[in-house]
Parts: structure tokens; sequence; C-alpha cells
């Protein structure tokens, strides 16, 4: 069964703060096989202007996908995540991910589509630092497969 439109525009609560810490940057960059130094090195970071390393632009993912777990696990919206697949990702960047900033999301249903049984969901990601900047936004694609025999 098709999406609820009425969901479009629903805006749900900021997450906690995410800590971003240099180790979890480290990790990130090496298994997504970085090697930009600004990444790992704090001097190499601070040479280039900023008051610690920097995250890969991708990092940003796994926590603006944490907080489309709000829209997914909505009871209300009946999304049903074991046939949803991500279908896209893309990043509007205001300044680099530093460690240390601690990081909130504010989750937005952007749309909502049905396509060959297939349901389509566009979440926005407004990511915030402690002092209420914006940092990025996030949007994430979710398809739900439609069943079989749909």
């Amino acid at each position: 069964m098709a999406l609820d439109q009425s969901f479009v525009g629903r805006t749900y609560p900021p997450t906690a703060p995410y800590e971003v810490g240099r180790e979890k940057i480290r990790e990130f960059a090496e298994a997504a096989g970085e090697t930009n130094p600004a990444f790992t090195d704090p001097e190499a970071a601070k040479a280039l202007g900023h008051p610690d390393v920097i995250a890969p632009p991708t990092f940003v993912f796994s926590i603006t996908f944490r907080a489309a777990g709000q829209v997914i696990e909505d009871p209300q919206l009946g999304l049903d995540y074991d046939r949803v697949v991500h279908g896209d990702q893309k990043f509007a960047y205001r300044r680099p991910v530093h460690a240390g900033d601690r990081l909130t999301v504010t989750s937005t249903i952007e749309a909502i589509k049905s396509l060959a049984g297939n349901d389509i969901v566009d979440i926005r990601g407004e990511v915030h630092d402690e002092a209420g900047e914006h940092v990025v936004t996030a949007w994430t694609k979710l398809v739900a497969r439609a069943a079989e025999g749909v």
C-alpha cells in the first residue's frame, strides 16, 4: 500500500548531540580509503585552517541515517523497513565537520512517491553544531521495494 502523502513536510525532533571523535573520523577515513592527512593528522588540518582533524564528506551519513530512523520507525508512516534499500545520498556543506563537534540532526520528509509498486521516501537532515550553526544538509532517498506478487 502506498505511503500517506500527508507526511510530506513532517519534521521530527532534533536528535541528541553526537560528539565527533578523532578516532571515529580516522576509522571512517581508513574504511573509505581516504588518504587526505587532514582526516587523521591534527597538525595537517590546522595547517589548512581547521581547529582539528576534519571528517571526509560522507562521514555525516552515519549520523543523518541514524536520525532518519525516526522516520523509518514512525508507526503512523508504515514504512516496511524489511524491504528498504538505500537509493541515493547527497550533501551540501556550510563547513567541514571537525573532531570535537557536537552535532544534532533534524529530519524532515521532503517527498513520498510510489513508482511501480515501490515506495520512495526523500528525507532531508539538517545538521547543526552545539552553537546552533548550520554545518551540512544531507538528503537520503529510501526505496521500499514492492512486496512480491504486487
